[in-house]
């Protein structure tokens, strides 16, 4: 018998109902909040949080370089990486950044906020690249 650790998220698809369990309770809250905005951009990011960790998406700073432009903010619904150089000022909102890649975007001129960060300041979610 399989014990319950950590806490449940609700995924309807389908009309079919399914429990995840997910140990990171920040993790399970912003899941939460981001399905109840009645916006798609949101709903398709709370998705991929859902996923299981390995299939979490992870984005290196050379893919932010390649599709991002100056000024631009982009979204990664999992965690940036610090592989590779970024030359281009931009916001980058992910669920987890790893420090170099924090390093190289504050020394190229962009910012670092978290999903949650982003969520609060644009709920309509106008103007944002989301990278899957």
């Amino acid at each position: 018998m399989a014990s319950l650790i950590g806490e449940r998220v609700i995924t309807m698809s389908k009309n079919k109902i399914r429990f995840i369990r997910k140990d990171n309770s920040q993790l399970v809250s912003l899941i939460q909040k981001l399905r109840i905005a009645n916006k798609l951009i949101w709903k398709k990011v709370a998705y991929e949080l859902a996923k299981p960790r390995r299939m979490r998406i992870e984005v290196n700073l050379n893919k932010l370089d390649e599709y991002a432009k100056n000024g631009e903010t982009v979204l990664v619904p999992g965690k940036v990486l610090g592989s590779g150089q970024i030359s281009k000022k931009a916001t980058v909102a992910a669920f987890a950044f790893s420090e170099s890649a924090k390093q190289l975007i504050a020394q190229a001129g962009g910012k670092t906020i978290s999903v949650e960060e982003l969520f609060a300041s644009n709920p309509e979610g106008k103007n944002v690249l989301i990278l899957t």
